[in-house]
């Protein structure tokens, strides 16, 4: 590689010029070992004799006559392959950086998407004990289908006893209104009757007093024994009058307790009392009347006397006093039947109470019988069974929760960032991928946008009106709802709460 060139211009040699021969240099070690000879033979010249100088010049020019072997042919480098090659990658590259910014110009995608259903909350309305179960987990149901069945027992009794309760104060109704006819009846007959008395009674004064007109000269002592006699009449009728209206007070307590007998409300000792006050009271009027028929017989024995001195007069005045005594009666019997209707109005107001209490009954048969129905746990709506909870032998109270019927509609619910919703519109296209479905593509469309952000319906919601405030992007979420064609077979497999990949096309 190195060649060496004697150059004698006297005869001598006076130097020596080295000369690297041209050659291919694959690597730096061999271009540091050559460079590093040539600057050892340009640094060290040779110490030579003439002698040395004469024979180093034959062997020179012996070797300058020497035919040199040929040089290696240099080995081209494939340029032409290399620009081809990077041609054809600059315009695959380019061809995919243009069709990914036109796709990407008009899609918005996301991976922050979760399939979203209707979770049906299965809970018992009433407190009760498990006695059946009759689905299991994962199971189909239908609207309706019977899932669970509580004891109903203890709601029959207490659907007997409020039907007992109606049917009593039914009867108590047609109780009232019979006492209603009986009391109209009985108050009419009697005022008639004591208006025809009142008629009567006014007549026979009228008549008494012509005939005391006519006997008017009688004699004073019998005269004095006649006012005696009848100022002892108004004190029996007075007792006649209390008698009266005591024995109204025991015929009304009578009645009372006779009705709360037979409801039951009270024992048959205070019924049996009741009517014993009740005989008290009648024999009391009785023996008033006998007082006040004393008093009229003493007023007529002393009339007597008076006929015997006057007989006339004694007669007239007992025509008087008479008619009198039964104008006193009729207005009694008047007042009676007044009173008798007093007794209907208070009969009246028993029926409309009786007709309330039926209404009340009625209710709470129905709310008793409405009880019962929940005893009979139904499925709200289609779906399958999930997170069943409920076991036979179970306690459980109201609003226990028991199981969820997970609907097969579902839908994606896909949180975008805000500035990712510039041109997003419901109805537009949406491809959807599932995790759970790799290999399946669906297709959808955007049915909403939520009216607020994801933030704002969170627990504690943020407030950047206090500490610090730092921007963040917000994510707003949007629904999506499936193709029916596309998701057509796979209903059930896609759940709620899969995570999916939401492509949008927007315009």
């Amino acid at each position: 590689m190195e060649r060496t060139n004697n150059i004698n211009s006297n005869g001598r040699n006076k130097h020596k010029t080295a000369v690297l021969e041209k050659e291919l240099v694959k690597d730096t070690e061999t271009l540091e070992a050559l460079t590093s000879e040539n600057f050892t033979n340009k640094t060290l010249p040779a110490q030579t004799t003439p002698e040395a100088d004469v024979h180093t010049q034959a062997e020179t020019e012996n070797k300058q006559v020497k035919p040199q072997p040929p040089e290696t042919p240099k080995k081209k480098k494939p340029i032409g392959l290399i620009l081809t090659a990077l041609g054809v990658g600059a315009v695959v590259g380019g061809g995919f950086g243009y069709h990914w910014w036109q796709y990407a110009s008009t899609h918005q995608e996301t991976d922050n998407a979760q399939v979203a259903g209707h979770l049906h909350q299965v809970s018992t309305r009433i407190p009760g004990t498990i006695s059946q179960v009759l689905v299991n987990d994962n199971q189909e149901v239908q609207p309706g289908q019977l899932l669970v069945k509580l004891d109903p027992r203890d709601y029959q009794s207490k659907v007997q006893q409020a039907d007992a309760a109606l049917q009593n104060a039914r009867r108590q109704a047609q109780a009232a209104q019979a006492n209603i006819n009986l009391a109209s009846k009985t108050t009419n007959a009697k005022t008639v009757q004591a208006q025809g008395d009142v008629s009567g009674a006014v007549a026979a004064i009228s008549t008494a007093q012509a005939a005391v007109q006519e006997a008017q000269a009688g004699i004073p002592a019998a005269q004095a024994e006649v006012k005696q006699a009848e100022a002892g009449i108004p004190a029996a009728q007075a007792e006649v009058a209390q008698a009266n209206a005591n024995l109204q007070k025991a015929q009304a307590d009578y009645n009372r307790y006779n009705t709360l007998s037979q409801q039951g409300a009270i024992p048959r000792q205070q019924l049996d009392t009741a009517k014993s006050a009740y005989d008290v009271a009648v024999a009391q009027k009785d023996a008033a009347i006998q007082g006040v028929n004393q008093a009229q017989a003493r007023l007529a024995s002393a009339r007597v006397g008076v006929a015997k001195a006057q007989s006339q007069l004694a007669q007239a005045q007992e025509g008087v006093v008479s008619a009198q005594a039964k104008l006193a009666a009729s207005k009694g019997g008047l007042q009676q039947a007044t009173a008798g209707g007093e007794q209907t109005t208070v009969n009246r107001n028993q029926y409309e109470a009786a007709k309330a209490a039926i209404a009340q009954a009625d209710a709470s048969l129905k709310d008793a019988q409405l009880q019962l129905s929940y005893t009979n746990i139904t499925a709200p709506a289609a779906g399958r069974v999930g997170r069943k909870t409920v076991e036979v032998g179970n306690r459980v109270q109201a609003g226990t929760p028991l199981m969820a019927i997970v609907n097969d509609e579902s839908w994606i619910v896909a949180n975008f960032k805000e500035t990712q919703l510039e041109n997003m519109k419901p109805g537009e296209e949406v491809e959807i991928k599932v995790d759970a479905l790799p290999h399946h593509p669906f297709k959808g469309r955007v049915d909403s946008i939520s009216p607020a952000s994801g933030a704002q319906f969170a627990l504690l919601p943020p407030d950047n009106a206090t500490g610090n405030f730092t921007k963040i992007v917000q994510r707003v979420p949007v629904k999506i709802v499936f193709d029916k064609q596309s998701i057509k077979g796979y209903e059930s497999r896609v759940t709620p709460g899969m995570s999916a990949e939401i492509s949008v096309k927007v315009k």
